[in-house]
């Protein structure tokens, strides 16, 4: 008995061992793969505070000579109608309104196509489906001749980037909500309409709840989109004191006198912060809203 009680411990203390070896690789698989990943926006902050010279000398991390001349400079008007902070206002006075109408539009249409039968459905379903296929560059002569007719392009209230959210454009949003929804179980409508809860009443206090880890997914990925947009906003935006950061940062390529990179990084730098503390904020539900999306239950 004492032999094999022996003879279990070995056993237990190898697969012990063998347990810690494995974790430890996965551990510094990760580690690598992850300084591998996040590298560039640690080289892109230290050369925030480096000349051209010293940003082209070397792929090191920490600058030799820091200078703030990068942010000073990301700091400058240009032609004294915008600057880097008013060119951030202008980009989330369309993004978040982008997402807002995003999430309303997507939830209704998901809703309609996942819980409802109606004539027509799945073909309905199988062309919205194949917008996706369609890129952007082929609608953008058409899109623009419609805006132009509508007299929105230039418009202050940058009309052709929002209204388009309004009817469910990004099919995408509505593809991952109506998988997300296949995972909610029937019987909690059934419960909600024996309590007297309407459709309307229905979706808000019980889809709605449970759709929101996919919700914040897509609204970090309208978010994140929008505000990286640049052929958007160049299409439909040409009073340069309403130019968003995506165009600022153009802007600060001034290709007369010869770039300033550490003042074109440092001014991406400062565009990107909000998305990245969003995303950090954000990414557990983020995380679990694109897992679950893709499973159909």
């Amino acid at each position: 008995m004492a032999t094999f009680t022996k003879k279990m411990d070995k056993r237990n203390l190898s697969m012990e061992r063998k347990r810690k070896l494995s974790d430890f690789v996965r551990y510094l698989v990760l580690i690598a793969v992850g300084l591998v990943m996040v590298y560039p926006l640690l080289w892109m902050i230290g050369a925030t505070f480096k000349n051209n010279v010293e940003i082209f000398s070397g792929i090191g991390l920490i600058p030799k000579n820091p200078t703030l001349d990068g942010y000073r400079n990301a700091m400058k008007s240009y032609g004294g109608d915008i600057n880097i902070w008013k060119a951030m206002l202008n980009t989330y006075s369309y993004v978040l309104p982008k997402v807002l109408f995003t999430l309303i539009s997507a939830t209704i249409t998901a809703y309609g196509f996942g819980r409802f039968k109606f004539i027509g459905r799945g073909a309905l379903f199988a062309i919205l489906m194949s917008t996706l296929f369609l890129p952007q560059v082929v609608l953008n002569v058409p899109q623009f001749i419609l805006f132009t007719k509508l007299g929105w392009v230039d418009s202050k209230l940058y009309l052709p980037l929002i209204v388009p959210t309004m009817f469910a454009t990004d099919t995408y949003f509505v593809f991952m909500l109506v998988q997300f929804m296949r995972n909610i179980p029937k019987e909690l409508e059934e419960a909600a309409k024996i309590d007297g809860c309407n459709v309307v009443q229905t979706l808000i206090s019980v889809i709605v709840p449970m759709l929101m880890p996919a919700l914040v997914s897509c609204a970090l990925f309208q978010f994140m989109w929008s505000s990286n947009d640049f052929m958007g906003p160049l299409l439909y935006v040409k009073t340069p004191a309403k130019y968003p950061a995506a165009i600022f940062v153009k802007l600060s390529m001034d290709a007369d006198n010869g770039f300033e990179w550490n003042r074109v990084l440092a001014t991406s730098l400062i565009s990107i912060v909000p998305s990245l503390v969003i995303f950090f904020l954000a990414q557990d539900q983020f995380v679990e809203g694109i897992a679950a999306g893709g499973v159909k239950g």
